[in-house]
Protein backbone atom coordinates (compact mmCIF):
# COMPACT_ATOMS: atom_id res chain seq x y z
CA UNK A 1 0.00 0.00 0.00
CA UNK A 2 2.76 2.49 0.97
CA UNK A 3 4.68 1.72 -2.54
CA UNK A 4 1.51 2.24 -4.14
CA UNK A 5 1.26 5.70 -2.25
CA UNK A 6 4.52 6.64 -3.33
CA UNK A 7 4.57 5.52 -6.79
CA UNK A 8 1.67 7.77 -6.94
CA UNK A 9 3.42 10.81 -5.98
CA UNK A 10 6.19 9.91 -8.13
CA UNK A 11 3.92 9.69 -11.40
CA UNK A 12 4.24 12.44 -13.65
CA UNK A 13 2.09 13.47 -16.52
CA UNK A 14 2.42 13.56 -20.09
CA UNK A 15 3.79 17.09 -19.51
CA UNK A 16 6.05 16.22 -16.75
CA UNK A 17 4.45 17.22 -13.71
CA UNK A 18 3.99 15.48 -10.89
CA UNK A 19 0.61 14.49 -10.59
CA UNK A 20 -1.23 15.10 -7.03
CA UNK A 21 -3.64 13.46 -4.91
CA UNK A 22 -7.43 14.59 -5.65
CA UNK A 23 -8.07 17.49 -3.21
CA UNK A 24 -10.35 17.59 -0.86
CA UNK A 25 -12.64 19.85 -3.31
CA UNK A 26 -12.97 17.29 -6.01
CA UNK A 27 -13.60 14.77 -3.52
CA UNK A 28 -16.22 16.75 -1.97
CA UNK A 29 -17.63 17.38 -5.58
CA UNK A 30 -18.06 13.23 -6.38
CA UNK A 31 -19.50 12.70 -2.86
CA UNK A 32 -22.16 15.29 -3.18
CA UNK A 33 -23.81 14.33 -6.18
CA UNK A 34 -25.24 12.07 -4.15
CA UNK A 35 -24.63 13.19 -0.44
CA UNK A 36 -27.88 13.91 0.67
CA UNK A 37 -30.79 11.82 1.37
CA UNK A 38 -34.21 12.77 0.32
CA UNK A 39 -37.61 13.55 2.40
CA UNK A 40 -40.97 14.17 1.63
CA UNK A 41 -42.98 17.35 2.13
CA UNK A 42 -45.48 14.76 3.72
CA UNK A 43 -49.08 16.12 5.47
CA UNK A 44 -50.39 14.58 8.53
CA UNK A 45 -53.93 15.84 8.66
CA UNK A 46 -52.80 17.95 12.20
CA UNK A 47 -53.31 21.02 10.87
CA UNK A 48 -56.46 23.19 10.95
CA UNK A 49 -56.09 24.41 7.19
CA UNK A 50 -53.89 23.57 4.33
CA UNK A 51 -54.79 26.53 2.26
CA UNK A 52 -53.02 29.24 0.51
CA UNK A 53 -49.28 27.20 1.66
CA UNK A 54 -46.59 28.66 -0.50
CA UNK A 55 -43.56 27.02 -1.21
CA UNK A 56 -40.61 28.52 0.38
CA UNK A 57 -37.51 26.15 -0.19
CA UNK A 58 -33.70 26.59 1.67
CA UNK A 59 -30.52 25.44 0.25
CA UNK A 60 -31.03 22.41 2.67
CA UNK A 61 -34.85 22.19 3.37
CA UNK A 62 -37.96 22.06 1.35
CA UNK A 63 -41.08 23.95 2.94
CA UNK A 64 -44.57 24.49 2.56
CA UNK A 65 -45.11 27.83 4.71
CA UNK A 66 -48.35 30.09 5.29
CA UNK A 67 -48.26 33.55 7.81
CA UNK A 68 -50.32 36.03 9.11
CA UNK A 69 -47.47 38.49 9.67
CA UNK A 70 -49.58 40.87 11.45
CA UNK A 71 -51.18 38.79 13.66
CA UNK A 72 -47.75 36.78 14.31
CA UNK A 73 -46.04 40.37 15.39
CA UNK A 74 -48.62 41.18 17.89
CA UNK A 75 -48.59 37.95 19.82
CA UNK A 76 -46.41 38.54 22.60
CA UNK A 77 -46.77 35.31 24.92
CA UNK A 78 -46.87 31.22 23.26
CA UNK A 79 -46.97 28.23 24.93
CA UNK A 80 -45.82 25.03 23.05
CA UNK A 81 -47.72 21.89 23.19
CA UNK A 82 -45.71 18.62 23.54
CA UNK A 83 -44.31 17.31 19.91
CA UNK A 84 -45.85 13.88 18.75
CA UNK A 85 -45.58 11.50 15.97
CA UNK A 86 -48.12 10.20 13.45
CA UNK A 87 -48.53 6.66 13.84
CA UNK A 88 -46.84 5.94 10.17
CA UNK A 89 -43.90 8.48 11.25
CA UNK A 90 -41.53 6.03 11.65
CA UNK A 91 -42.12 2.26 12.39
CA UNK A 92 -38.46 1.57 12.93
CA UNK A 93 -37.70 4.15 15.45
CA UNK A 94 -38.29 2.63 18.65
CA UNK A 95 -40.76 4.60 21.42
CA UNK A 96 -37.91 5.69 23.29
CA UNK A 97 -36.11 7.30 20.33
CA UNK A 98 -39.02 9.22 19.08
CA UNK A 99 -39.91 10.57 22.61
CA UNK A 100 -36.09 12.07 22.37
CA UNK A 101 -36.71 13.45 19.03
CA UNK A 102 -39.34 15.15 19.84
CA UNK A 103 -38.45 16.70 23.21
CA UNK A 104 -35.17 17.66 20.74
CA UNK A 105 -38.02 19.74 19.04
CA UNK A 106 -39.65 20.91 21.74
CA UNK A 107 -36.51 22.37 23.33
CA UNK A 108 -34.92 23.89 20.23
CA UNK A 109 -38.42 25.78 19.63
CA UNK A 110 -38.36 26.53 22.62
CA UNK A 111 -34.97 28.25 22.95
CA UNK A 112 -35.84 29.89 19.73
CA UNK A 113 -39.02 31.44 20.43
CA UNK A 114 -38.04 32.98 24.04
CA UNK A 115 -35.89 35.43 21.40
CA UNK A 116 -39.35 37.20 21.41
CA UNK A 117 -41.97 35.86 23.11
CA UNK A 118 -42.25 35.59 26.77
CA UNK A 119 -42.91 31.69 26.86
CA UNK A 120 -45.75 30.63 29.08
CA UNK A 121 -46.60 26.91 30.55
CA UNK A 122 -49.09 24.31 28.99
CA UNK A 123 -52.06 25.25 31.50
CA UNK A 124 -51.53 28.98 30.91
CA UNK A 125 -52.98 31.54 28.44
CA UNK A 126 -51.03 33.06 25.65
CA UNK A 127 -51.53 34.80 22.12
CA UNK A 128 -50.11 31.91 20.25
CA UNK A 129 -50.42 27.97 20.59
CA UNK A 130 -48.09 25.78 18.69
CA UNK A 131 -48.05 22.34 17.90
CA UNK A 132 -45.65 20.08 15.59
CA UNK A 133 -46.58 16.88 14.46
CA UNK A 134 -43.47 14.74 12.80
CA UNK A 135 -44.91 12.90 9.61
CA UNK A 136 -41.94 10.99 8.63
CA UNK A 137 -38.57 10.43 9.99
CA UNK A 138 -36.24 8.20 7.84
CA UNK A 139 -33.80 5.82 10.37
CA UNK A 140 -30.31 6.11 10.13
CA UNK A 141 -28.21 3.30 9.49
CA UNK A 142 -25.79 2.54 12.11
CA UNK A 143 -23.47 1.07 10.07
CA UNK A 144 -22.18 3.12 7.58
CA UNK A 145 -22.99 6.02 10.40
CA UNK A 146 -19.63 4.12 12.18
CA UNK A 147 -18.17 3.38 8.78
CA UNK A 148 -17.88 7.32 8.61
CA UNK A 149 -16.61 8.30 11.76
CA UNK A 150 -13.82 5.40 11.16
CA UNK A 151 -13.07 7.26 7.79
CA UNK A 152 -13.41 10.67 8.92
CA UNK A 153 -9.91 11.55 7.81
CA UNK A 154 -7.65 11.75 4.57
CA UNK A 155 -4.69 9.37 5.13
CA UNK A 156 -1.70 11.45 6.45
CA UNK A 157 0.12 9.49 3.59
CA UNK A 158 -2.39 12.32 1.44
CA UNK A 159 -0.73 15.67 3.31
CA UNK A 160 -2.00 17.12 6.55
CA UNK A 161 -4.97 15.18 7.79
CA UNK A 162 -8.50 16.82 6.86
CA UNK A 163 -11.92 16.08 7.32
CA UNK A 164 -13.56 14.47 4.59
CA UNK A 165 -17.63 13.73 3.77
CA UNK A 166 -19.36 11.15 5.71
CA UNK A 167 -19.92 8.70 3.48
CA UNK A 168 -23.34 9.18 1.42
CA UNK A 169 -25.16 5.62 2.58
CA UNK A 170 -27.45 5.31 5.20
CA UNK A 171 -28.87 8.79 5.33
CA UNK A 172 -32.02 10.10 7.47
CA UNK A 173 -34.14 12.32 7.56
CA UNK A 174 -37.21 14.28 9.00
CA UNK A 175 -40.57 15.87 7.87
CA UNK A 176 -42.85 17.35 10.02
CA UNK A 177 -45.78 20.16 9.75
CA UNK A 178 -46.63 22.44 12.12
CA UNK A 179 -48.79 25.64 13.64
CA UNK A 180 -49.35 28.44 15.39
CA UNK A 181 -52.40 29.17 16.34
CA UNK A 182 -54.21 32.14 18.30
CA UNK A 183 -56.76 32.65 21.15
CA UNK A 184 -60.00 31.90 18.55
CA UNK A 185 -58.01 28.84 17.09
CA UNK A 186 -57.48 30.78 14.05
CA UNK A 187 -54.34 29.77 12.05
CA UNK A 188 -51.91 32.25 12.27
CA UNK A 189 -49.01 30.16 10.60
CA UNK A 190 -48.05 26.64 9.29
CA UNK A 191 -45.29 25.03 8.07
CA UNK A 192 -44.69 21.51 6.02
CA UNK A 193 -41.11 21.26 6.56
CA UNK A 194 -38.76 18.25 5.11
CA UNK A 195 -34.73 17.69 5.01
CA UNK A 196 -33.04 14.93 4.84
CA UNK A 197 -29.22 14.78 6.27
CA UNK A 198 -26.18 15.27 3.78
CA UNK A 199 -22.75 14.36 4.10
CA UNK A 200 -21.20 17.59 5.00
CA UNK A 201 -23.14 19.75 7.74
CA UNK A 202 -24.92 15.75 9.13
CA UNK A 203 -22.47 14.35 11.95
CA UNK A 204 -23.07 10.47 11.86
CA UNK A 205 -24.01 9.12 15.16
CA UNK A 206 -23.94 5.32 15.67
CA UNK A 207 -27.76 5.40 16.15
CA UNK A 208 -30.73 4.94 13.94
CA UNK A 209 -32.73 8.00 15.51
CA UNK A 210 -29.22 9.80 14.75
CA UNK A 211 -29.81 12.01 11.86
CA UNK A 212 -33.57 12.88 12.92
CA UNK A 213 -32.15 14.09 16.59
CA UNK A 214 -29.84 16.44 14.36
CA UNK A 215 -32.69 17.28 11.87
CA UNK A 216 -34.61 18.11 14.84
CA UNK A 217 -33.02 21.21 15.80
CA UNK A 218 -32.67 22.67 12.43
CA UNK A 219 -36.58 22.64 11.93
CA UNK A 220 -37.35 23.81 14.97
CA UNK A 221 -34.93 26.67 14.12
CA UNK A 222 -37.15 27.33 10.89
CA UNK A 223 -40.13 27.54 12.70
CA UNK A 224 -39.39 29.79 15.24
CA UNK A 225 -37.84 32.07 12.90
CA UNK A 226 -41.40 32.12 10.98
CA UNK A 227 -43.01 33.00 13.61
CA UNK A 228 -39.88 35.40 15.53
CA UNK A 229 -39.95 37.35 12.05
CA UNK A 230 -43.09 37.06 10.46
CA UNK A 231 -41.54 35.56 7.58
CA UNK A 232 -40.23 33.27 5.90
CA UNK A 233 -36.74 31.73 7.21
CA UNK A 234 -35.25 31.00 3.96
CA UNK A 235 -33.37 33.42 1.69
CA UNK A 236 -31.96 35.64 3.67
CA UNK A 237 -28.82 35.93 5.94
CA UNK A 238 -28.15 34.13 9.06
CA UNK A 239 -28.75 36.17 12.81
CA UNK A 240 -26.05 35.90 15.22
CA UNK A 241 -27.47 33.80 18.33
CA UNK A 242 -28.31 35.73 21.40
CA UNK A 243 -26.44 35.24 24.40
CA UNK A 244 -29.64 33.31 25.73
CA UNK A 245 -29.19 30.86 23.02
CA UNK A 246 -25.50 30.57 23.17
CA UNK A 247 -26.19 29.74 27.18
CA UNK A 248 -28.56 27.29 26.40
CA UNK A 249 -26.63 25.42 23.68
CA UNK A 250 -24.06 24.86 26.55
CA UNK A 251 -26.87 23.45 28.95
CA UNK A 252 -27.32 26.77 30.93
CA UNK A 253 -30.79 27.69 32.16
CA UNK A 254 -33.13 28.45 29.95
CA UNK A 255 -34.38 32.06 29.80
CA UNK A 256 -37.91 31.12 30.81
CA UNK A 257 -39.18 28.60 33.20
CA UNK A 258 -41.22 27.40 30.85
CA UNK A 259 -38.47 25.76 28.92
CA UNK A 260 -37.30 23.62 31.79
CA UNK A 261 -40.55 21.24 31.01
CA UNK A 262 -38.10 19.92 28.15
CA UNK A 263 -34.68 19.69 29.95
CA UNK A 264 -31.47 20.93 29.12
CA UNK A 265 -29.19 20.62 25.80
CA UNK A 266 -26.26 18.02 26.44
CA UNK A 267 -24.30 21.10 25.89
CA UNK A 268 -20.73 19.82 25.61
CA UNK A 269 -21.03 16.58 26.89
CA UNK A 270 -23.24 16.30 23.82
CA UNK A 271 -20.78 17.71 21.57
CA UNK A 272 -18.26 15.89 22.45
CA UNK A 273 -20.87 12.72 22.08
CA UNK A 274 -21.71 13.95 18.97
CA UNK A 275 -17.94 14.21 17.80
CA UNK A 276 -16.97 11.04 18.70
CA UNK A 277 -20.30 9.51 16.83
CA UNK A 278 -21.89 8.35 20.12
CA UNK A 279 -25.89 8.08 19.94
CA UNK A 280 -27.87 10.79 21.50
CA UNK A 281 -29.50 8.22 23.34
CA UNK A 282 -26.27 8.57 25.63
CA UNK A 283 -25.90 11.96 26.17
CA UNK A 284 -29.40 13.93 26.08
CA UNK A 285 -31.01 12.49 29.35
CA UNK A 286 -34.01 14.02 27.61
CA UNK A 287 -37.04 15.95 29.73
CA UNK A 288 -37.50 15.46 33.26
CA UNK A 289 -39.62 12.41 33.90
CA UNK A 290 -42.72 14.36 35.24
CA UNK A 291 -42.72 16.17 31.87
CA UNK A 292 -42.70 13.09 30.06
Amino acid sequence: MISDIRELRAARSPFGRALRPPSILALSAVVSLSGCASAPLAKGGSLSSYDNMAPSDGMLAKSLVRVSKDGVLAAKTVRIMPTSFSKAASPTLSQEQRILVANAVNRALCVGLSERFRVVGPDQPADLTTHVLVTQAAPTNEVAAGASKVVSVVPAAFGVPAPIPRLPIGLGSLSLEAEAQDHAGGQQAAMIWARGANSFTNSPTVSSAGDAYDLAGAFAGDFSRLLVTGETPFGKAPSLPTLDRIGSSLGGKPKYEACEAFGRDPGAVGMVARGLGVPPEWSDKGAPTSSQ
